[in-house]
C-alpha cells in the first residue's frame, strides 16, 4: 500500500514540488519516497512507499520496465503475480515485487489485457515514453483511491489523496456544488465527482489513457474504457444450483479460502479485523484454518452496552485460537479524534462509523501492517437491514394500484408542506418519493438518503447523475445489492477504510472482493443467499463450520456510535460553532434556515437528525482545516 503523486505540463520545480506531496502523504508510504521527472521536465511521478512485498530496493518506485519505455507508480497489491509470473516468457527478475509483475505483464501483453488477468486492488499511473500517453487505472472495485484533475493553465495533476495536490499552483479550488448536494443525500461524494469542479475520481473498473496533446492544449479529454463491468455481470445471473447443501457450502468454501490465501501473501505481520459478526469472523476462521501460528484479531468496544460488540468477537476469537487485541473508547475518545477527522479524509466524507474505524486502524497499525476485513459481505448476500425495511414497503408498493400514485403523492406532499413538524414531513417526503418511483432502483434511494431534497439545501446546486439511474435488475433486492457494490462500497465503506488505515500506515485488504468470488456468489441460486428470511444463508452455513451457532446468532449491530448523544453532550459546543448562523449565511453555500431548524430539533429531542447534521458538520470542518475559500 502506497500512495502516488503526479503532475503533467509546464507547471515549474516540479521535483520540488512532488517532493512537497509526498511529504504530506507519507503516512501512506512512510517507509520510502521516490521522484521521476521525463528527460524534458514535463511529465513527474511520486511514490511513498508502504513496503509490503520485497523490502528490498527492487520494490522502489517509481519503477521502470525492463526495455526502460514504460515507468509507473502503483498503489495496491497483486494477489495472483506469483502466477503471472508463470505465464511470462521471462528468465530473470530482478526482485519479488508485484509492481516488477506489473510491469512485465503491461510490456509483454498490454494495459487491457493485463487488467483483465489481474487479481488485486490497485491504481496505478503508467507513463509510456515511446508513445507518449498516461494511463491511470483502478482496480475493479475501487478499493485503492484516484483523482485527477485539469491544471487551470492545461496539464494534469493525479494522487492517491487529494492533500497530495490541493496546495499546487493552477490546481483548482473551487467547490462543487452539486457535489456538495450528493454529500448531503449520502453522506459522501460518489464517482466520479469529487468536492472540486475541475477534480474527477476514476470510476472503478476503468482505464484512461491521455495523449501528450490531450494534455499540453487542454483540449478535451477522452473518456475512460471499462474493462469489467460487476453490473453487467449481475445482469447475467445464471441461478446456479447444486446437487445438495453440503456440495453448495463445499464450493463456497474453496472459492473464499482460495481469495484468503491469495490475500495472506505478505512479507510483514498481518491480522484482521474482527467484530464478532459473521462476515468478519468467516474472514478470520478461513485465515486461522490456512496458518500454522495464531493470526492477531483486532476490535474495538464500547462502553455504551447497546453499541457493544466486543465481547461477541471476543469469545469467537478464544474459540478459533487467534491471539485477540480490543480496545474500548468513550465519548472523550471521540471528542479526542474529530479534529483528526479532515486530515484523515481529505475530502468531506460523514459515515460517522469513521470514529471507531479511525480508532481501530491506530490499535491495528500498532501491531501489524496488513490486516484483512470482512466488509463486502452485506452486498455479496443481501445483508443489510434496511434490504428488509425496503422490501417491505415494496410490497406495499406493488399491491398498489399504479393508477393511485400520483394522487397519493400529491396528497402527501400537500401534507408535507402544510406541516412544522420536521420528522412528520421527512416521512411524508419520502412517502412522495416512494410513490413517485418509476423501477426498483428509485425505490431504494430514498432508503439511503439522509437529506431527501438536497437541492434545496445546497443553493445553486443541482443534483448529477448518479448509480441510481441504472436499469433495475430482476428483482427488489438484486437492485438494491448491485446499487451498494457500484456507489455505497467504494464510495462509503472502502474510502471510510482506506483513509483511516493509510492515516496510520495500515494496508487493508478485502477477500470478499476477489472478482472471482463476486462472480462465484452472484451466479448461484437465490436459496444460497437467503433462505426461511435468514440473510447470508451460504456465509452461516460455512461459518458453522468452525464457529458453533450460539456464538453468532444475534441481532445485527453494525458498527455504528451514538453520535446522537454525543452532539447533545461532548460534541455539542463544536457543533454549535460550525453550525453558526452567521458563518452559514457569509458563506452562501448552504440554507442556513432549514439548518438551524434541524440542529434545534435535534437538540430538543424532536427526532435524532445526527446523521443529516453530521454532513454539514464535516462538510463545515474539511472547509476550516483546508482553508477552502467559498
Amino acid at each position: 500500500m502506497c500512495g502516488i503523486v503526479g503532475v503533467i505540463g509546464a507547471l515549474e520545480n516540479k521535483n520540488s514540488l512532488l517532493q512537497q506531496a509526498c511529504e504530506r502523504i507519507k503516512q501512506r508510504g512512510p517507509d520510502s519516497q521516490g521522484v521521476w521527472l521525463s528527460q524534458d521536465e514535463t511529465v513527474g511521478f511520486a511514490h511513498v512507499r508502504l513496503a509490503i512485498q520485497d523490502l528490498s530496493v527492487h520494490g522502489h518506485q517509481p519503477m521502470f520496465s525492463d526495455s526502460d519505455r514504460f515507468v509507473i507508480v502503483f498503489n495496491g497489491e497483486i494477489y495472483n503475480h506469483l502466477q503471472l509470473r508463470n505465464e511470462l516468457d521471462k528468465d530473470s527478475w530482478r526482485g519479488h515485487s508485484d509492481t516488477e509483475t506489473l510491469l512485465a505483464c503491461i510490456e509483454s501483453w498490454g494495459v487491457d489485457a493485463t487488467l483483465k488477468k489481474l487479481v488485486g486492488m490497485f491504481a496505478f499511473a503508467l507513463w509510456d515514453k515511446q508513445q507518449e500517453t498516461l494511463t491511470l487505472a483502478r482496480d475493479r472495485f475501487g478499493e485503492k483511491p484516484l483523482y485527477f484533475a485539469k491544471g487551470e493553465n492545461g496539464g494534469l495533476f493525479f494522487a492517491s489523496d487529494l492533500k497530495a495536490i490541493m496546495p499546487m499552483k493552477g490546481f483548482s479550488k473551487k467547490i462543487n456544488r452539486h457535489a456538495v448536494a450528493l454529500l448531503l443525500r449520502h453522506n459522501y461524494i460518489p464517482a466520479p465527482y469529487t468536492i472540486f469542479e475541475t477534480t474527477q475520481k476514476l470510476l472503478p473498473a476503468h482505464y484512461i489513457v491521455f495523449t501528450k496533446q490531450q494534455l499540453e492544449t487542454g483540449m478535451d479529454w477522452p473518456s475512460a474504457t471499462n474493462y469489467w463491468s460487476a453490473y453487467e455481470h449481475a445482469k447475467r445471473t445464471s441461478d446456479r444450483v447444486f446437487t445438495n447443501d453440503n456440495s453448495a457450502v463445499d464450493a463456497f468454501e474453496f472459492e473464499l479460502s482460495r481469495a484468503v490465501k491469495g490475500q495472506m501473501l505478505a512479507d510483514v505481520p498481518l491480522g484482521a479485523f474482527l467484530s464478532g459478526g459473521t462476515d468478519s469472523s468467516l474472514i478470520v476462521a478461513m485465515m486461522q484454518k490456512q496458518s500454522a501460528i495464531p493470526i492477531n484479531t483486532f476490535s474495538i468496544g464500547f462502553e455504551e452496552s447497546q453499541y457493544n460488540e466486543a465481547e461477541y468477537a471476543k469469545a469467537v476469537a478464544k474459540h478459533l485460537g487467534t491471539y485477540h487485541i480490543e480496545l474500548y473508547m468513550n465519548a472523550n475518545d471521540a471528542l479526542n479524534m474529530v479534529p483528526e477527522l479532515p486530515q484523515a479524509y481529505s475530502e468531506p466524507f460523514a459515515d460517522s462509523s469513521q470514529l471507531p474505524v479511525l480508532t481501530m486502524m491506530k490499535l491495528t497499525s500498532q501491531h501489524v501492517k496488513v490486516a484483512l476485513s470482512g466488509d463486502a459481505g452485506d452486498e455479496l448476500f443481501g445483508g443489510y437491514n434496511r434490504y428488509k425495511r425496503a422490501q417491505k414497503w415494496w410490497n406495499y408498493y406493488e399491491k398498489l394500484p399504479y393508477f393511485l400514485h400520483k394522487p397519493l403523492a400529491k396528497t402527501a406532499q400537500i401534507l408535507a408542506d402544510k406541516t412544522s413538524d420536521i420528522s412528520h414531513r421527512a416521512k411524508l417526503e419520502q412517502s412522495v418519493q416512494l410513490l413517485q418511483a418509476e423501477n426498483a432502483v428509485e425505490f431504494y434511494q430514498p432508503f439511503v438518503s439522509y437529506w431527501k431534497h438536497p437541492e434545496q439545501l445546497v443553493l445553486g446546486a443541482k443534483e448529477p447523475v448518479t448509480t441510481f439511474s441504472l436499469s433495475a435488475l430482476r428483482s427488489l433486492k438484486e437492485s438494491m445489492m448491485i446499487v451498494d457494490t457500484l456507489s455505497y462500497l467504494p464510495d462509503d465503506i472502502l474510502v471510510k477504510v482506506d483513509r483511516a488505515a493509510m492515516y496510520y500506515s495500515l494496508e487493508t485488504r478485502v477477500p470478499l472482493l476477489d472478482h472471482q468470488l463476486f462472480e462465484f456468489v452472484w451466479d448461484i441460486h437465490w436459496k444460497y443467499k437467503e433462505r426461511d428470511g435468514q440473510q447470508k444463508w451460504l456465509m452461516k452455513e460455512l461459518l458453522y463450520r468452525y464457529v458453533p451457532k450460539a456464538l453468532l446468532d444475534r441481532p445485527k449491530k453494525g458498527f455504528s456510535v451514538p453520535l446522537g448523544e454525543w452532539l447533545r453532550g461532548p460534541l455539542r459546543e463544536w457543533a454549535n460553532q460550525l453550525l453558526d448562523n452567521r458563518r452559514l449565511q457569509q458563506q452562501g453555500l448552504l440554507n442556513s434556515d432549514i439548518i438551524q431548524q434541524t440542529w434545534q430539533a435535534h437538540l430538543n429531542k424532536k427526532g435524532d437528525w445526527s446523521a443529516h447534521l453530521w454532513g454539514i458538520l464535516m462538510l463545515q470542518a474539511w472547509i476550516d482545516a483546508y482553508a477552502i475559500e467559498v
